[in-house]
């Protein structure tokens, strides 16, 4: 267990007396609250807060996070409330706690629902000050490390989670050593076989394999030291999960794996860097295309190193990077290691750092995203590494998700690029916007000021930026739709009556709206929006509701009916026939207003009216008009035995009662009996029951249904 002195002799150097102090306040208050408490390891619980301490002060943050890592689970775990914390300690210690303190258990909510809330509320915390997942990455590593200690489905559960979100984010953040070890443990528990398969295979070669470093780390040094290079020289073997999860990816085996073996060279500047591998390229051969310049071509999360893979005369493969101090403790440390803050330093300073760009972007879609599943799903497909590094026409670099599309760099270069994306242009030439990038490309989209995103975008694009401006662009559309829609039943209704002087209009229609039916739309649009949307439906009840008090409605006289499918008194560009049903002049039918698309008719026999899944506060009355000048789709569904010719008598029949067939669907069974489909074409119900009964007639017809 690690002692809060040895705490303290890591961080006396960088630390002044005032900020000793504050951390021997917050192990103390720790110590109390936690008093009696004890972990399933059997170690006091004072131990977990020490080893997240510890953990953030090898990180080299500041006072208050330490402070902060010291007091993380007063709130959650002891009676310690927030206002007693910010009290003692104040608000910036108080609001970190608090950013990784879980969400209470709450009755009648799944608890998969509940870690989702509690991760959302820990990205969302991030946004305000990005300290809250240093203390959250070291609270989950010393949870990994006493892993062991819980049982089975807790183990998987927690390590699936770590995979999956955490040490994802430690990547997007640059936090190379945490990322790892986050994942070797998490490996274990998620794949057990595959992790002691990864164990089988490294061990036996562990020893010889550290043999074969320290020969060429010798040669190394010699050559670096003749050349007057300042140089560190460190090796490793590459970690059983990043081993896995590279054969997984790339279907190879152990042995395939060129960069099992590597080295790692810290020296003093970039001018250094490149001349140190000038050196190694001389005196051994090395695979071109495992060469990669990180430096000139940092990862989007600002990794910077030169990476090579060599061939020594042994023919074993080794990978050397090459990278200055600066650039060593970014790849160790990433975002943490710029986190030095001096008292008083506002968090805001690393608000603009392209490291957590995505956290703005996640934040935008917790807006339109508020369920917390669906939330979970786009956090995972956000935190997939950027990997496709493409190019503007201007030279410029922009970094996306493997699988981005042209749609996705539309929207990466900027909104209304995107928005308005007609085609794109890759390497020069002409391609759809679906067309997948890869890294090297090209890119130039053509844009055109009639074009506006469909949903079929949605099935193109990956990052979670352009789909939530295309979202938020659709839900435009649909809003502005729904107030022209909105605007046409409104007047339309208010049309057939004679309204009273005095009845509202404007913010006084708002207001009486809000006193006389509790309805509070923000605007006139937004209340034709809800017209529109089918969420009010504009009668005479409302109306009566809305005139002044002592006044009332006079109907108009009713226009004569028209031809076709006029319903009473509602314009033809507000009605559409259901497809459930599809209703034919002369049945019973009913309106039902369907939200963005005005009056939908329903014949009084369908399903969804027989079994009342419709709101009946948006039913409407209506009528057929007086004369039928449309054909109406329809169809029957006819029994038969299976005999010769029978298809050609039932198709005569509707031809000699003016009915159009417009498709036939015939199937058989072995027991000769038929099934025979038709969609037909009509003028009303009186000449399709006509038909019915004349198909009934015909030898052989054993059933008719219309469908």
């Amino acid at each position: 267990m690690i002692r809060f002195d040895d705490i303290l002799d890591r961080v006396s150097s960088r630390l002044d007396e005032k900020d000793i102090l504050l951390l021997q306040k917050a192990y103390v208050f720790s110590a109390r609250a936690h008093k009696g408490q004890v972990r399933r390891s059997g170690e006091p619980y004072l131990s977990h807060p020490l080893e997240v301490a510890n953990q953030l002060a090898e990180m080299g943050l500041d006072r208050t996070t330490l402070a902060a890592g010291l007091l993380h689970d007063v709130l959650e775990d002891t009676d310690v409330t927030a206002a007693e914390l910010r009290e003692t300690f104040g608000k910036d210690i108080t609001a970190l706690v608090e950013g990784v303190t879980k969400i209470g258990r709450v009755e009648n909510v799944p608890s998969e629902v509940r870690r989702a809330e509690t991760i959302r509320k820990i990205i969302l915390a991030m946004t305000d000050d990005l300290r809250v997942i240093f203390i959250k990455l070291a609270d989950r590593l010393h949870n990994l490390q006493t892993l062991k200690f819980l049982a089975e489905p807790a183990q998987k559960r927690i390590a699936a989670e770590t995979l999956e979100i955490y040490a994802p984010i430690a990547n997007r953040l640059g936090m190379g050593r945490m990322k790892a070890e986050l994942e070797d443990l998490a490996f274990r528990y998620v794949e057990p076989e595959a992790y002691f398969k990864m164990a089988a295979l490294i061990d036996p070669k562990r020893k010889k394999a550290e043999a074969e470093l320290r020969k060429l780390r010798r040669a190394l040094d010699r050559l670096l030291k003749e050349n007057r290079i300042p140089a560190e020289i460190v090796s490793r073997i590459k970690r059983p999960y990043s081993i896995y999860r590279k054969m997984e990816a790339r279907k190879i085996d152990f042995d395939q794996v060129f960069d099992f073996l590597a080295l790692r060279i810290i020296t003093d500047s970039v001018k250094s860097c490149y001349a140190a591998l000038g050196i190694i390229h001389q005196h051994w051969t090395h695979l071109p295309q495992r060469f990669r310049d990180f430096i000139a071509m940092p990862k989007p999360n600002l990794y910077q190193a030169l990476h090579t893979t060599i061939i020594t005369a042994d023919k074993l493969s080794f990978e050397i990077q090459i990278r200055t101090r600066e650039m060593h403790d970014l790849a160790e440390n990433g975002i943490a290691a710029h986190w030095r803050y001096k008292e008083g330093e506002s968090p805001a300073a690393l608000k603009e750092d392209k490291r957590i760009l995505w956290l703005r972007e996640m934040a935008e879609l917790f807006k339109e995203q508020k369920n917390p599943r669906e939330f979970m799903e786009s956090l995972k497909i956000n935190l997939i590494p950027e990997e496709v590094y493409v190019l503007t026409p201007k030279g410029l670099v922009e970094t996306l998700p493997a699988g981005s599309s042209a749609l996705d760099f539309a929207f990466r270069v900027h909104t209304e690029i995107g928005l308005h994306a007609a085609s794109a242009r890759v390497n020069g030439k002409p391609a759809p916007l679906k067309t997948p990038l890869r890294t090297g490309d090209i890119v130039e989209i053509v844009t055109s000021p009639d074009r506006s995103p469909s949903r079929a975008w949605l099935n193109i694009a990956v990052t979670s930026n352009a789909r939530q401006q295309i979202k938020k662009r659709l839900n435009q559309m649909e809003q502005d739709k729904a107030v022209v829609l909105g605007g046409k039943l409104w007047d339309k209704e208010t049309r057939k009556y004679d309204l009273p002087a005095g009845f509202p209009t404007g913010k006084s229609l708002l207001a009486r709206l809000r006193t006389s039916l509790g309805i509070a739309p923000g605007s006139y649009n937004a209340f034709l929006a809800m017209i529109g949307r089918g969420r009010i439906v504009i009668n005479r009840k409302l109306l009566e509701k809305l005139v002044p008090e002592g006044t009332g409605l006079r109907r108009r006289p009713a226009a004569p009916a028209e031809a076709g499918i006029q319903v009473k008194d509602r314009s033809r560009a507000l009605l559409r026939l259901a497809r459930c049903c599809s209703p034919v002049k002369g049945e019973p039918i009913i309106g039902y207003i369907t939200a963005g698309k005005g009056v939908t008719i329903h014949a009084r026999r369908c399903p969804r009216v027989a079994k009342e899944t419709l709101a009946p506060e948006r039913i409407v009355d209506v009528a057929w008009g007086s004369v039928a000048q449309d054909l109406y789709k329809s169809g029957l569904v006819i029994r038969s035995n299976d005999v010769p010719g029978l298809l050609a008598k039932i198709t005569s029949a509707i031809s000699a009662l003016g009915g159009d067939i417009t498709k036939a669907e015939v199937e058989t069974t072995a027991d000769r009996k038929a099934r025979i489909k038709l969609a037909l074409r009509i003028r009303d119900i009186q000449e399709l029951q006509a038909i019915e009964k004349a198909i009934l007639g015909l030898p052989d017809v054993l059933g008719v249904e219309r469908i």
